[in-house]
């Protein structure tokens, strides 16, 4: 057992950034640790960080990549005060033993003053190309903790690991699904949903066969209140929600899932599901694309543009993939193959080994 030491936790802006960071801080809390985040007020650690009994501290700072020049200008002003303002917060929290980072925007100020600072940096990147602020700052990092072998060369040699991203037990225990004629698919397009998906999800209605599936469409609150009532009418079987409270059941229920490529993907493999990924074109640095291509070439899903995603393709990717025999098993094997379980522990071991006694 280690010492008890203190550790920071910088990221921030959207739950794939800021869940998987909880996840790593609750093993740290288990094993004696001090943990403390660095976010905005605006981003979803405002939310999620205080309700899992973390301590928080705020900066402010906006979005470099892919945003417009407004944007840009905006946060290059704010950015040198920023980091005074995050390395205040590291002295206050001193002796910080180490930095942990999952990226976004909000991590850069503090990154750049934990290096200021000669703390040690260690950062977990899950997609396969890694964010603005850890591909620009990869030279400097102590560690890097990565989801795919192809971001390994995005770091200096020796300093990454393949490790996955933390991901619910409950995903990893969910079992393979037996084949009926009727086959179930669970579209999610993310918490806040996806136009796309919606879109392609109302189109399909009128084209699957009769009682040949059964669908569970995750639509993101601003949705809903729109399609709940048109699917009722449709006579499709399954079920419409705003937000699904317990995803591991809706995933243990689904044949195949059709999904955006961000962080679900993780959950995705955890659970052994085939899937039809669809990116988001407008995902910083085409990480969604990246690792849809990952999934496919592994032989775990099948990519589809956005721009190419209808009611009828999604009718005939599932159709195609429902109709080859033994096909949805096989990719769920693929899929489960590129899963790495036990991250979040794998990531407190490296955060420990810079406890110095």
């Amino acid at each position: 057992m280690k010492a008890p030491a203190s550790f920071v936790m910088a990221g921030g802006g959207t739950g794939g950034h800021v869940i998987p960071a909880l996840a790593v801080a609750r093993e740290l809390r288990s094993r004696g640790h001090a943990v403390r985040f660095i976010g905005t007020r605006r981003g979803i650690e405002a939310k999620l960080v205080p309700a899992a009994d973390f301590p928080i501290d705020w900066i402010e700072i906006g979005g470099l990549n892919r945003v417009g020049l407004r944007q840009m200008m905006t946060s290059l002003a704010e950015l040198p005060w920023s980091v005074f303002e995050a390395a205040r917060l590291l002295d206050r929290a001193r002796p910080v033993t180490a930095v942990f980072s999952m990226g976004g925007y909000v991590a850069g100020p503090v990154l750049l003053a934990a290096l200021w600072k000669r703390l040690p940096v260690v950062v977990m990147e899950p997609n396969a190309v890694p964010g603005f602020t850890h591909r620009k700052l990869a030279p400097f990092i102590a560690k890097a903790l990565v989801s795919f072998e192809e971001t390994v060369r995005y770091f200096p040699k020796g300093r990454a690991e393949v490790t996955g991203r933390p991901v619910r037990e409950e995903f990893f225990i969910i079992a393979p699904k037996p084949r009926t004629d009727v086959i179930t698919v669970l579209i999610t397009g993310g918490s806040q949903g996806s136009q796309t998906l919606n879109r392609a999800a109302q189109q399909s209605w009128a084209l699957w066969k009769k009682d040949s599936v059964r669908l569970i469409h995750q639509t993101g609150e601003s949705a809903y209140a729109d399609l709940a009532p048109k699917f009722l009418a449709s006579g499709v079987a399954g079920g419409i929600s705003a937000f699904l409270d317990d995803m591991p059941r809706a995933f243990a229920e689904a044949d195949v899932i059709v999904s955006r490529s961000g962080g679900t993907v993780s959950e995705i493999a955890a659970a052994g599901k085939p899937s039809i990924l669809v990116p988001f074109p407008g995902a910083a640095d085409q990480h969604q694309l990246r690792n849809a291509q990952a999934f496919e070439k592994g032989g775990a899903a099948r990519l589809v543009l956005d721009s190419e995603m209808t009611g009828a393709r999604l009718v005939e990717e599932v159709m195609r993939l429902a109709g080859e025999p033994g096909l949805l098993g096989k990719m769920g094997n693929e899929a489960r193959a590129l899963a790495r379980p036990g991250a979040a522990r794998r990531a407190a071991d490296v955060l420990e080994a810079f406890i110095t006694d």
